[in-house]
């Protein structure tokens, strides 16, 4: 990786107003800079850029970063390139991959470029092999798409036989042939194209580079659609199909649908509806939900209405439930048995198909309680007790605040317990008052600590405030985990630098280690307030300081009882008994 010290030294060299103006113009507000955010359609601007804390935020789409992380969303770049990007706006030279061997890198980079390229390449040949293909052009013709939609999305065709690339490629034992998922090495050293007899899809990633292909068979044949292989270019986890193309609709219409196939986003294209995009032979991920996100405020999932596409709608769910955000909504639409969205589009048109999504599809709440309803006997004491039982795993993973409580509130309702019971019994009640306090206590068998909503109450002060690092007081002998371990690193890092950091290279300081996650969801779900940018009152720095030390309470008295039950129960060692002395002790 590029060295920290250098991503410091280039945060504190480029302004990050400057950077995105170039993109996106600014006005000033106040102490900050506000725009329309490029990543969601918006008519007011909730985009905000911090000269002091260079960083942006969008209240609106929880978009986030330091101007590294803008170019990386804006220009579809990879983390390296946008470094270079800006590092090559200020006259620094980006020093060599930190590596015992730096030519490893220029060598991974050659080779991203050259199985590129070859995707290229064979991406130019279906598209010419499908001029002279009578049944692949009769195939798209019969299925209504005219020669500019096919254009529009590259589509081709694979020749049926055993090796049509040999005639693109001079070496077709090259390895990077089978490297890019073009070719397949079979028993005894005998090659052959991974795709033959199919129409071809080439898929694109944010950048519009081609990184893999889907192909449907022409006729009978199985698989009826292959996708290319995981490759170093192609992750079906985090790439979908007609994103790149579908980029402008959704901006206008500020929502976006998945289908299941790609035959249904290039049909949906050719009657109007552009917004479309497609998982790629894999069920929608959580990666797959947060890009969605930050593209619309609403997403639309619409699926057979067959057993088949009932199970891909509740694995959706089930994946896009830690993404959700407050304010954005996700839909699902279950068309009838006869039909798929290609289908369906043909024969009623494109304004039936719309208003069949706008009006017939499921809040993802509504389409939450009805499933868990569904697999509960609610007649019965028992059957009540089986749905919060269920609901309970799928609660704990909701993100966005307000509308885990409103799915809560309308299960609880269901289950004819109150909402306090209903949060008691799935573990989402706050710890209880007793004696004027909060009491805090772990099982005996876990060494997990507990978490409030203080500590990452705190993470994200420290983060917009790297200056009150110092007000971090942890000792030494506390062990950290989760998000006071956080905490206690992120001031760490400041402490440790002479010059002071701001929130863009506190942020930067993370990326790619196990806590990049946890300080993004938290930068993402706890700020709300545009105020958040504004210099901080002396109030607030009064209450992070405060926040501190209910923390370090919560720590000693959380240590202090798992102590006190392993010695009821097992006795502690040297060590522990050291430390169950100094937390007895009075502070």
């Amino acid at each position: 990786m590029i060295p920290q010290d250098f991503i410091d030294q280039l945060l504190s060299r480029v302004d990050i107003v400057d950077v995105i103006d170039r993109y996106v113009p600014l006005k000033k507000g106040g102490q900050n800079y506000l725009a329309c955010c490029p990543f969601h359609k918006e008519k007011s601007p909730s985009f905000t850029v911090s000269p002091a804390k260079q960083f942006y935020h969008c209240f609106g789409c929880g978009a986030h970063g330091s101007a590294i992380g803008f170019v990386m969303e804006y220009q579809g770049l990879g983390f390296i390139d946008s470094v270079k990007l800006l590092a090559e706006g200020v006259g620094m030279a980006v020093p060599e991959v930190r590596s015992a061997n730096p030519e490893a890198a220029r060598v991974a980079r050659e080779r991203q470029l050259s199985l590129e390229g070859s995707l290229v390449l064979a991406a130019k040949f279906y598209k010419q092999q499908l001029k002279s293909s009578p049944q692949a052009v009769a195939y798209f013709k019969g299925r209504g798409l005219t020669g500019e939609v096919a254009a529009h999305f590259g589509l081709g065709y694979a020749p049926d036989e055993w090796q049509p690339l040999a005639a693109v490629f001079r070496d077709y034992q090259d390895d990077k042939l089978v490297e890019a998922g073009l070719v397949i090495a079979g028993d005894e050293g005998k090659r052959y194209d991974r795709f033959r007899g199919r129409v071809m899809f080439p898929i694109r990633n944010q950048r519009g580079a081609i990184v893999g292909f889907g192909g449907r068979v022409l006729g009978k044949g199985e698989p009826k659609y292959l996708n290319s292989p995981e490759t170093p270019l192609f992750e079906k986890g985090r790439e979908l199909y007609g994103l790149y193309e579908a980029r402008q609709a959704i901006r206008e219409k500020n929502r976006v649908l998945v289908v299941e196939g790609y035959m249904d986003v290039v049909a949906l294209a050719q009657f109007g509806v552009g917004y479309a995009v497609a998982a790629l032979g894999t069920a929608t991920t959580a990666e797959h939900v947060k890009k969605l996100l930050r593209h619309a405020d609403a997403v639309y999932f619409c699926f057979d209405g067959d057993a088949a596409g009932q199970k891909a709608a509740w694995r959706a769910l089930e994946n896009a439930l830690p993404m959700l955000v407050d304010g954005k909504a996700l839909h699902f639409l279950f068309l009838p048995t006869e039909h798929d969205p290609d289908s369906f589009v043909r024969a009623f048109g494109a304004d039936a198909f719309e208003k069949q999504l706008l009006e017939e599809s499921l809040p993802l709440s509504a389409y939450f309680v009805r499933e868990l309803t569904r697999r509960a006997d609610m007649n019965t004491p028992e059957g009540r007790a089986d749905l919060i039982r269920q609901a309970k795993p799928l609660l704990a993973q909701i993100a966005a605040p307000a509308l885990g409580f409103m799915i809560r509130q309308r299960l609880a309702e269901l289950a004819g317990v109150s909402v306090d019971d209903f949060e008691q019994l799935t573990g989402q009640a706050k710890p209880a008052q007793r004696s004027g306090k909060r009491e805090y206590r772990l099982p005996a068998e876990s060494n997990r600590q507990i978490n409030t909503p203080i500590a990452r109450k705190q993470i994200k002060w420290l983060l917009m405030n790297p200056a009150w690092s110092r007000d971090v007081q942890i000792p030494d002998s506390m062990v950290l985990s989760d998000e006071l371990a956080c905490l206690a690193m992120l001031a760490e890092t400041v402490e440790q630098h002479v010059e002071p950091l701001s929130t863009a290279q506190l942020i930067e300081s993370v990326r790619g280690t196990p806590y990049e996650g946890l300080v993004d969801s938290v930068l993402q779900q706890a700020m709300e307030d545009p105020a958040e940018f504004d210099a901080p009152s002396d109030e607030a720095r009064t209450q992070f300081q405060e926040g501190n030390d209910k923390l370090l309470k919560i720590l000693r008295n959380s240590q202090l009882e798992r102590l006190k039950q392993k010695d009821r129960s097992e006795g502690l060692s040297a060590q522990e008994k050291r430390l169950l002395l100094e937390l007895l002790l009075p502070r």
